[in-house]
């Protein structure tokens, strides 16, 4: 039988407040930060900062083999309807008389006074962007599709090294603009592209962020590719694909 996975918690120092249909339905400057999955916390508000006045339960539970048994509820609140869960009878015991939401059913999130887009901040995720006068070149099937001594090196914690570069110094005809769009908390909202080369298509394998987030703005404009799709080459030496859930 697997292993159980231990839940990590934390204090969270940041004031966190969710807002529902112009209101603030929680508030507080104690959140607790609940890894419910392996890549990114939940914000878990005590009782005491929240709107409970405005919480409907729906009958139905949320199940956790590590949390227990959540009861779920509906929040109203001008037209605009939310959903949050509390483990009255939990597992865990720090958890006991807090609630949390589901992410997307909430309008706005702010830490402080920053809106937080996607999903709650990682405080054990990092993203250094460095300029780098070192040559790469990119490969699909063969053929160069970029080539650049311009890039810029994002190294974010848990993820290969990307490298963007700016559309002057790749093969843009090869690409044709998608719908697709992926969303990153610490970076923005990215659109992505399709490439063609010798006939093959290659969904979405190239992206950038038209405008970023404020601490990712070095990567504003440029696009990348997925290492983990073609051949990637640093000052000639061929680099190593990685395996991530991208593979």
């Amino acid at each position: 039988m697997a292993e159980q996975r231990k839940t990590k918690i934390e204090q969270g120092e940041k004031r966190v407040r969710a807002m529902l249909g112009g209101e603030i339905v929680a508030d507080t400057a104690t959140p607790l930060l609940v890894w419910e999955v392996p890549y990114f916390p939940t914000y878990y508000f005590p009782e005491a900062d929240v709107r409970t006045d405005l919480f409907v339960e729906t009958g139905e539970t949320k199940s956790s083999p590590s949390r227990g048994e959540a009861t779920q509820y509906e929040v109203k609140v001008n037209g605009s309807e939310g959903r949050a869960y509390s483990f009255l009878d939990p597992k865990i015991d720090d958890i006991a008389g807090h609630y949390a939401f589901v992410w997307d059913t909430i309008d706005h999130w702010f830490e402080e006074e920053e809106e937080v887009y996607t999903h709650a901040r990682d405080p054990y995720t990092r993203i250094d962007i460095l300029p780098s006068s070192r040559r790469v070149r990119v490969e699909i099937d063969g053929v160069t599709v970029a080539d650049t001594r311009n890039a810029s090196f994002l190294f974010e914690t848990n993820l290969p090294t990307r490298y963007y570069m700016p559309k002057t110094d790749v093969a843009m005809s090869l690409f044709t603009p998608t719908d697709t769009a992926t969303h990153c908390p610490y970076k923005g909202t990215a659109r992505y592209w399709t490439g063609t080369v010798n006939g093959e298509t290659y969904e979405d394998i190239l992206w950038g962020y038209d405008t970023t987030l404020p601490e990712s703005q070095r990567i504003a404009g440029l696009v990348a590719f997925y290492n983990e799709k073609l051949d990637i080459y640093v000052d000639d030496e061929l680099q190593e694909k990685p395996k991530t859930k991208f593979s």
